[in-house]
């Protein structure tokens, strides 16, 4: 599976720990920066990221500011995009079963390396269940059509 993975200035170190941990696990991972701790904004970061997922390059995408709410925000303004901040690994396992995330966010300044490689493995372990999850994302991906 390629990856791709993110950061702004506040998930920068979290985003170098993970990109080696996940090559280690066998993952062909794609960074598009920030590539230093020097402050950008994570909206650009997010929508280089998105890019990769639209355009079938990467399948699934990891991204981090300080909080991971704020990069989430700009990745689910990117059509086809459906990502997740989280904290915990029962909300990132769920966020691919039941919602078919294809971006996880999290906060370089809310966990640290050990929980991000967690939820990054809880995250990245799972498939989508389909069924009736699927009606439900349907539904989420009619709003951003305007159909419903």
């Amino acid at each position: 599976m390629k990856l791709v993975i993110g950061a702004d200035h506040g998930g920068y170190e979290l985003k170098e720990d993970l990109k080696g941990y996940l090559a280690e696990k066998g993952y062909e991972v794609e960074d598009v920066g920030t590539f230093s701790t020097a402050s950008c904004d994570y909206p650009d970061i997010a929508k280089a990221a998105c890019a990769k997922i639209q355009s079938g390059e990467c399948e699934r995408g990891i991204l981090i500011c300080g909080t991971g709410v704020g990069i989430s925000m700009a990745a689910n303004k990117c059509k086809g995009i459906r990502a997740a901040c989280c904290s915990d690994t029962f909300t990132a396992r769920y966020t691919r079963m039941h919602n078919d995330a294809n971006v996880l966010c999290f906060g370089g300044r809310v966990v640290g390396a050990g929980l991000a490689r967690e939820l990054v493995d809880a995250y990245l372990g799972e498939t989508f269940q389909g069924g009736r999850h699927k009606v439900r994302v349907d539904k989420i991906m009619a709003i951003e059509a305007g159909t419903l």
